[in-house]
């Protein structure tokens, strides 16, 4: 989100004192995206009927708004991924393994403990927050990656494969979670998830496939037209700002829409932070370790961590409405998601970059959208 840093040499020492060294934007960043949060509160407060003439149009199931913000939030990120990289990452077996079983086995099921530790006398939150556990990341977590220096080539080709697994085992996973596990439990039957996926491919068309389609024209393009140098060193640096516009004008929107609901059952909103909270840090901090234990450098690490710990809360406020109505207990579960993961994973990004030191290498990117 401000001019590329100095990509260190591949034997230099992780600098200690990297978090100085970032941009006052984005050292302040906690600091926009906490004002955009109240803004939007706020607006859904005082502005009668906003949230209506927001949810009017809609594409894959997302307010029009919303849609926008995360295609211009996504887009200079993907924009920046070297293509011609993909390769090294799909080598990278540890990674990929690593990243399938976070996402895919301990990612649901830790979600899925913490629902039914924390809130066992709420249904219906705690069902929404197992769809948010099974809503895998594919958008915001290329904006922290990107802060926190990591492998911007490895996430792509991470939230790619997300993807791809989101559209077969979405509905599936959610069967299993909500319906057949809880049984062979004994905690009873749960509510069922009626979600298809065609419905899930169109939110990952839309989401992923129209910014990662334009980075690539952009990069294939613009190499060919004026070179590597002139496309990194003067388009991306014009292009990179657009992100933290789009990031923050999504939190407006999202809140906004959510506001009255938010403020007016604060207490409620409590109860589905504290296990959200709880899953983001362990999902993080568990990935983290993960990958300095397999071996992975800093970048690739900080990859694992962001993927593994993010989550694709449209796609979960999507199906949440979709199936259980807009203003059920599911649904504000998913709104919830966000207004925890978003200052959560910010605060992760720094914590990343000190940890940077654990690591003989710094990363291979940089530190910046």
């Amino acid at each position: 989100m401000s001019s590329p840093a100095r990509t260190p040499a591949p034997t230099e020492v992780a600098d200690p004192g990297v978090l100085n060294g970032l941009s006052t934007l984005d050292r302040f960043l906690p600091v926009w995206i906490g004002a955009a949060m109240a803004a939007g509160l706020l607006l859904g407060r005082l502005v009668p009927g906003l949230d209506t003439a927001l949810e009017a149009v809609q594409v894959g199931g997302i307010s029009l708004p919303i849609a926008l913000g995360l295609l211009l939030m996504m887009y200079p990120v993907l924009a920046k991924v070297r293509y011609d990289r993909l390769g090294t990452v799909t080598g990278d077996r540890r990674l990929l393994l690593s990243s399938l079983v976070l996402n895919w086995l301990i990612g649901p099921a830790l979600m899925f403990a913490l629902a039914w530790l924390l809130l066992p006398d709420l249904p219906a939150y705690r069902t929404g927050l197992i769809i948010v556990g099974l809503a895998r990341c594919i958008a915001m977590v290329l904006i922290w990656n990107d802060l926190a220096c990591g492998d911007r080539e490895a996430a792509a080709v991470l939230v790619a494969i997300n993807s791809v697994f989101q559209v077969v085992a979405f509905a599936g996973l959610g069967w299993f979670y909500l319906e057949v596990l809880p049984g062979w439990l004994g905690l009873g039957r749960g509510a069922a998830l009626e979600v298809s996926a065609a419905d899930i491919a169109q939110s990952v068309l839309v989401f992923l496939g129209i910014p990662l389609a334009a980075g690539y024209l952009s990069r294939r393009l613009g190499e060919r037209a004026r070179g590597r140098d002139w496309y990194e060193g003067s388009f991306l640096p014009k292009a990179g700002p657009i992100a933290l516009y789009g990031l923050l004008f999504t939190i407006v929107i999202l809140f906004a829409l959510q506001g009255d609901t938010i403020t007016s059952r604060p207490g409620d909103v409590a109860r589905i932070a504290l296990p959200l909270l709880a899953y983001f840090v362990l999902m993080w901090g568990g990935s983290f370790l993960a990958g300095r234990a397999i071996g992975l450098p800093y970048d690739r690490t900080a990859t694992l961590a962001f993927t593994a710990a993010g989550n694709n809360f449209e796609l979960a406020i999507a199906v949440a409405v979709g199936v259980f109505g807009v203003t059920s207990g599911q649904a504000l579960a998913g709104v919830v998601g966000p207004l925890i993961e978003v200052p959560v994973l910010v605060a992760l990004v720094y914590v990343s970059l000190a940890g940077r030191r654990l690591f003989s290498t710094a990363p291979k990117g940089t530190a910046h959208v």
